[in-house]
């Protein structure tokens, strides 16, 4: 714990809005114990006439079963940011740890990766997309099946083991990708906008769903998301990132009762929080 920084902090009916303010380290947690930590990151890109700043310095520290939510418009470089953390671009500078051991080169098995397209293979089955990854990790087939059928269930899926994707509406699919994610057992999650092509209601279906996933399993998840209500509803942490270059502006911490259902989001304390976050992101729109 980082002390005696200055901080903003407000009180709506006794729920707390913590935040750290632009150029401050993670004053919530602790990046030697931290099961995630991203620390001075930078990315640079070579232009025909000059270079592009796309990331600038970004630090954040996740704690085991914490789930946090990055939110920003869209440019702002946090796509480029988890791809970074799932190793899957190179940084220009800095570092990413995952349980204090230096991530480098291609993804690993520690790191789970969802993205908002499903990924799907089409030819293969629900349970044959979902014990894809632990071929590669050269599971035995005993325990493959086990792993299969114990997080289909977890997803609410085992009706449709031998469904292909064609056949699975775009919330099953997603689940389906969310599964195959979790048969690896990694160490964090990481989500880019996984809901960000359903409709409306499929979405906060899937959200309430994602939240409850999380509960049962306490997986450690970093989502990223534009969406600011979703990112407040689902989150126990909220960092808002700036644009031009990218760069951590603020972290809220989410003061909201643990067990969430979605009338949640009509409640005082959460228009109180999410105003705030908005506020954070509004000048960079």
């Amino acid at each position: 714990m980082v002390d005696n920084l200055p901080t903003q902090i407000s009180r709506t009916n006794g729920f707390a809005i913590s935040s750290c303010l632009e150029g401050e380290t993670g004053f919530l947690t602790d990046g030697k114990t931290a099961k995630l930590s991203v620390q001075q990151i930078c990315k640079h890109y070579k232009a025909q006439i000059n270079c592009v700043n796309v990331l600038d310095c970004v630090d954040l520290h996740i704690q085991a079963r914490e789930f946090i939510c990055l939110v920003g418009i869209s440019g702002c470089g946090k796509s480029t940011l988890l791809n970074i953390i799932a190793g899957l671009v190179t940084p220009s500078a800095g570092g990413v740890f995952v349980d204090g051991k230096s991530v480098t080169g291609r993804p690993g098995s520690d790191r789970g990766m969802i993205f908002q397209s499903y990924t799907l293979y089409p030819w293969l089955t629900v349970a044959q997309n979902v014990a894809f990854g632990l071929g590669l990790c050269k599971v035995r087939k005993a325990e493959q099946q086990q792993r299969v059928k114990y997080f289909l269930e977890v997803v609410g899926l085992t009706d449709f083991a031998n469904a292909y994707p064609k056949q699975l509406s775009g919330g099953m699919r997603q689940r389906v990708a969310i599964a195959r994610a979790l048969a690896t057992e990694p160490a964090i999650l990481l989500m880019d906008e996984p809901f960000g092509a359903l409709d409306a209601q499929t979405k906060e279906q899937m959200q309430h769903f994602l939240l409850e996933l999380w509960e049962k399993t306490h997986i450690t998840v970093l989502m990223i998301t534009h969406d600011v209500e979703e990112a407040v509803y689902l989150s126990q942490r909220v960092y808002a990132m700036r644009s031009h270059p990218g760069r951590i502006h603020q972290e809220f911490k989410i003061d909201l009762p643990k067990n969430r259902n979605l009338d949640i989001k009509l409640s005082s304390e959460f228009l109180q929080i999410k105003r705030q976050v908005l506020q954070a992101l509004g000048d960079d729109s």
